[in-house]
């Protein structure tokens, strides 16, 4: 398992937050997912490479710097 930390400038609400864990544990059931809604920085412990993981994340809607 690695962390992966990700910004994500456009997640604002908790319903962002629960829509980006829902794109990560549908690739990765084990994975746990931190979002800082204040920091805009998302926390990722997975076993997915992080091409991969984000990837998901922009294809859930969101933009990964």
């Amino acid at each position: 398992m690695m962390t992966l930390e990700f910004n994500v400038p456009n997640m604002a609400c908790s319903a962002c937050a629960t829509t980006i864990t829902n794109a990560v544990t549908s690739i990765d059931s084990t994975a746990t997912v931190d979002a800082d809604l204040k920091t805009k920085r998302v926390k990722i412990d997975t076993q997915q490479p992080e091409a991969t993981v984000k990837e998901e994340i922009v294809a859930a809607g969101h933009t990964v710097t």
